[in-house]
């Protein structure tokens, strides 16, 4: 139980009728979750409006609304709040009900369009190894030290946040890392939390579906920058000609890291084969069990902020290189008749055209790319073109399939994502609906030396087709059609 009035302190309200002295048991904004005394905050949303549902809220034992439009009819057993926005109030409100456990250790943020997972978990990797005790919030894993939480969002809610980083205080944890989609920025649910540091990997094509325009995009990410204070650090990537952007108006303490410009923090690779990198890392020396250049700036980015956060350089460098690939990215299995089949999340054109490039350059001409790529229904549209046609421009054989459809029909996603290929390069392309038999085919088609592009699913162990997810995991297909062919 928490007094309402010590939860107001931090959001501006307009206008309050009823008692703010009042205890409250939760925070909810769901209002089916609602049980007797909850603050129920009614928040606009893409899909319905919360103000909607005031009363059913209030009928299931709801004692204080928050809200943007109070109702005309008030009753006097409950608190009306009224705020200018009801999400940004969320994020103060959570944070105050657990007693803002995000200011209680370090919370450092990662944003971008790829290698969120891969910064953030091998930052959380790498603080365990340093001896400290650890979370991690991302889109494969949540973590509270060692004890796993299953993930469901790559960012959660608001409430959801502060109560995680509050078990992660109360267990004695010094390091949050947590990824910050841009969802998640423009929705308000890292509103609130104090971070001690932010990092922006890249921005390429994506989500457009959500945001509209690359531009809103852009911007979305920069608000997480904006709002960092003077103590906090911000790091960025500064080859993406982005990364500037991001360091512009923010008032904390500006960084850059890079592989081709001038940098705090510099890195460049001397070596790469499908068993990893020999990096150079500002003047030192590091092999690497990751693979592929969007891994040298994952892993310059974990330095960088290793550094920042004051860890001896030596120590965190030895660490690096003993750290292995995140589940579901660039993973690769080998069969035994020397077939290599290689599961990455890959599901943007940036990401793909860096898998695809990063294997031709290993392989040097070697054997045959072979790569099964699908894209997600209702989701962003234009990039499913430009993603075949990736595909067909860097692998010698490719077979297009279903990711998750979710409700569309997966033969119209493949048409789309047809449409994007050149004529000279359609002779090299089929089209499999079904995912596992696309996949049985690419590994039948295959010969040794070849290798197997599984893409676009990664960590994923489901396939969500019309409402529902199944079981569905792409290293276990390759692994039991591998073991079949032998």
């Amino acid at each position: 139980m928490k007094k309402l009035e010590d939860i107001l302190k931090n959001i501006t309200t307009e206008k309050i009728a009823g008692d703010v002295s009042r205890n409250i048991n939760r925070i909810a904004f769901d209002s089916r979750s609602v049980t007797e005394n909850d603050l129920f905050v009614a928040v606009p949303g893409t899909q319905s409006d919360g103000h909607n549902f005031i009363g059913m809220a209030i009928e299931k034992g709801a004692g204080v609304i928050v809200c943007e439009k109070i109702p005309a009819a008030l009753l006097p057993s409950v608190t009306y709040i009224m705020v200018k926005d009801s999400s940004y109030a969320l994020g103060f409100l959570a944070s105050d009900y657990f007693d803002n456990p995000s200011s209680k250790l370090k919370l450092i943020g990662v944003t971008g369009t790829n290698g969120k997972t891969t910064t953030a978990t091998l930052s959380y990797r790498l603080a365990k190894k340093l001896g400290y005790k650890s979370g991690l919030l991302s889109t494969v894993r949540n973590y509270i030290g060692n004890r796993e939480i299953a993930a469901t969002h790559t960012t959660p809610d608001a409430v959801k946040i502060n109560s995680l980083i509050n078990d992660m205080v109360v267990e004695g944890c010094e390091y949050c890392f947590i990824e910050v989609s841009s969802h998640a920025i423009v929705q308000n649910r890292i509103a609130g939390l104090k971070f001690t540091g932010g990092i922006f990997t890249n921005i390429t094509h994506d989500h457009l579906d959500y945001h509209k325009t690359f531009d809103e995009y852009i911007k979305a990410k920069k608000i997480f920058f904006d709002h960092l204070d003077e103590n906090a650090f911000a790091l960025a990537n500064i080859d993406d000609r982005n990364g500037k952007v991001m360091l512009q108006n923010t008032k904390a303490q500006k960084y850059s890291y890079s592989l081709k410009s001038y940098s705090d923090f510099k890195c460049k690779i001397l070596e790469s084969h499908f068993d990893g990198m020999l990096l150079n890392i500002d003047g030192n020396e590091v092999w690497t069990k990751l693979i592929g250049g969007f891994n040298a700036y994952n892993i310059l980015a974990v330095y960088s902020t290793a550094v920042l956060l004051k860890h001896q350089k030596e120590e965190v460098l030895t660490i690096l290189s003993d750290l292995v690939t995140v589940d579901g990215r660039f993973e690769y299995i080998r069969s035994k008749n020397g077939i290599t089949a290689i599961v990455d999340y890959a599901h943007t054109p940036d990401a793909l055209i860096n898998v695809l490039s990063t294997i031709n350059e290993i392989r040097a001409g070697l054997g045959r790319l072979i790569t099964v790529v699908g894209a997600g229904g209702d989701r962003d549209k234009t990039k499913r073109p430009v993603m075949a046609k990736a595909a067909s421009e860097l692998s010698d054989k490719v077979i297009l399939t279903s990711d998750n459809p979710r409700s569309e029909n997966p033969e119209t996603i493949l048409e789309d994502m047809y449409a994007g290929i050149e004529a000279h390069n359609r002779k090299k392309v089929v089209k499999i609906t079904d995912r596992k038999e696309a996949i049985h085919a690419a590994c039948i088609m295959a010969d040794v030396y070849d290798i197997l592009l599984i893409a676009g699913k990664g960590h994923e162990n489901y396939q969500e087709i019309k409402g529902v997810k199944h079981p569905f995991d792409d290293k276990k297909v390759v692994r039991e059609i591998f073991n079949e062919i032998g």
